[in-house]
């Protein structure tokens, strides 16, 4: 293989590739070879049919998939060898082609420019560590021992109140008539908080333990009985139990209740708990930061069909004028995000990070948890559309480098309240919600995400554009 460069306008090269009849040749005697032991045609053993019929049946077959893995294979390793990274896919021109010819074609490429990535570790950015009040978490274990309170059995003769605890049995009826799911054993209802029916807990204020009392509700929306959704009914109540609350003891039991060694140490995770509620979102925060930092490296030249790509996506569902009007502002935005990628992926490519499959199924266990109580649907999609799990690649590939920078770059470590982390988020948010308004003048569109995906060089696809190339056809193996 003879490769030839062409340095054209800016990043713009061509690359001409040159294989010798000859090498072709020993490429279609290899498929040969390999498929003559597959071949059945009548009147020949497998393995024995002349190479001669073999070409006549399956020639141009042979010739068009031999083409197009020559073309592939080729196409890659003239631009891995000549160290040129595409942005985008390359153009390829077939020039020359045909069986026992020799074989040239052109690949047009508009190459990533270089990227300079030094002064990626003078980035100076916040990282924030929230110091947590012992009162705060105080507050918290606080606010958990209300919220789970213990009940004791009421004195005789005992009036129910709200916040009470009430056991009983019923049975209700719609016009006098019984219905399916009419009957309650052993409910339990916390007077006041209306969980049961609406205005029912009301109506059992007052009651005392071996009463009965007659209760009118009307069944909701949704009452599985559809016919019955908005009924009258009547119920027939018998007061089993009424106990009052007392206050939780807040102790080394009750701590252990939740799972923590003992008061301590529940006290020790609640900090935690709280000290990592206001870390995710203020390491969104230094993120945004590192982020705005790379926005501002030097980049010579841009490749146009990166610019042009990025532009479009911004301009999604605009119609032409408004996308006409707006482009100054999108080709602001573009820039800065191609800008990031290009970086980004220029330093993961040197530190050589790759995303595992077991980072992979992480990121999609992390998923399925942010949905609580959709766990399965969540699973579900992602079994079902594999291609919705390799999407998910780029986040972890993306937050890597990131890492990593965090790693390399200069750290202003700052130990803040809790009361100063919400500022620092409440401003953040004003300033965004303040970019927004500004940016909506001029533009309908909400600037995207950056994405970060891993080097075009991997991605990159030939596209064939001249008219000559016949389609590859699968050879047949019978």
């Amino acid at each position: 293989m003879k490769v030839t460069i062409e340095n054209k306008k800016g990043l713009d090269k061509d690359v001409k590739v040159f294989i010798d009849k000859k090498t072709m040749n020993s490429y279609i005697d290899k498929k040969y070879e390999e498929i003559k032991d597959t071949v059945n045609l009548k009147g020949f053993r497998p393995g024995k049919v002349p190479r001669e019929i073999l070409k006549r049946q399956f020639g141009k077959a042979v010739f068009s998939e031999v083409l197009d893995k020559v073309l592939k294979d080729t196409s890659v390793k003239a631009l891995q060898e000549n160290k040129i990274k595409p942005a985008g896919q390359p153009k390829l021109d077939l020039k020359i082609y045909g069986e026992d010819k020799d074989l040239e074609y052109i690949l047009s490429v508009t190459e990533l420019p270089k990227i300079e990535i030094k002064s990626i570790e003078k980035i100076k950015f916040n990282d924030y560590v929230v110091k947590i009040d012992p009162k705060e978490a105080d507050k918290r274990i606080n606010d958990i021992a209300k919220n789970q309170p213990n009940f004791k059995d009421a004195p005789e003769n005992y009036k129910a109140a709200e916040k009470d605890l009430v056991t009983l049995d019923y049975t209700a009826t719609i016009d006098e008539k019984p219905f399916k799911g009419n009957e309650g054993k052993n409910t339990q209802l916390t007077l006041g908080k209306d969980l049961f029916l609406k205005g029912f807990d009301a109506q059992l204020i007052g009651v005392k333990k071996g009463e009965s009392r007659i209760v009118e509700a009307t069944l909701p929306e949704n009452f599985p009985d559809k016919e019955l959704v908005n009924k009258r009914a009547k119920f027939n109540c018998k007061i089993l139990a009424v106990k009052n609350p007392e206050d939780v003891k807040i102790n080394d039991e009750f701590a252990k209740n939740l799972g923590a060694k003992n008061l301590d140490d529940l006290k020790k995770l609640i900090s935690k708990q709280i000290n990592d509620e206001y870390k995710n979102s203020l390491d969104r925060l230094t993120k945004k930061q590192i982020l705005s930092e790379i926005e501002k490296f030097k980049v010579n030249e841009i490749p146009k069909n990166l610019l042009e790509d990025e532009i479009k996506i911004l301009a999604q569902g605009m119609n032409e004028d408004d996308a006409k009007n707006n482009r100054k502002n999108f080709e602001e935005v573009a820039k800065k995000r191609i800008i990031v990628g290009l970086v980004l992926n220029e330093f993961g490519e040197k530190n050589q990070i790759k995303v595992t499959e077991q980072e992979l199924q992480n990121e999609v266990q992390k998923q399925i948890r942010m949905m609580p109580g959709q766990e399965k649907m969540v699973m579900d999609f992602y079994q079902k559309n594999p291609s919705a799990v390799s999407s998910l690649r780029g986040t972890v590939y993306e937050n890597k480098i990131l890492n990593l920078i965090k790693e390399k770059a200069i750290s202003n470590k700052k130990e803040i309240s809790k009361d100063e982390a919400e500022k620092i988020l409440k401003d953040s948010q004003n300033q965004e919600i303040d970019q927004y308004r500004k940016s909506s003048k001029t533009q309908k569109t909400e600037p995207k995400k950056v994405e970060v995906k891993k080097s075009p060089i991997k991605k990159a696809k030939i596209k064939i554009t001249t008219k000559k190339t016949k389609k590859t056809k699968k050879v047949s193996k019978k």
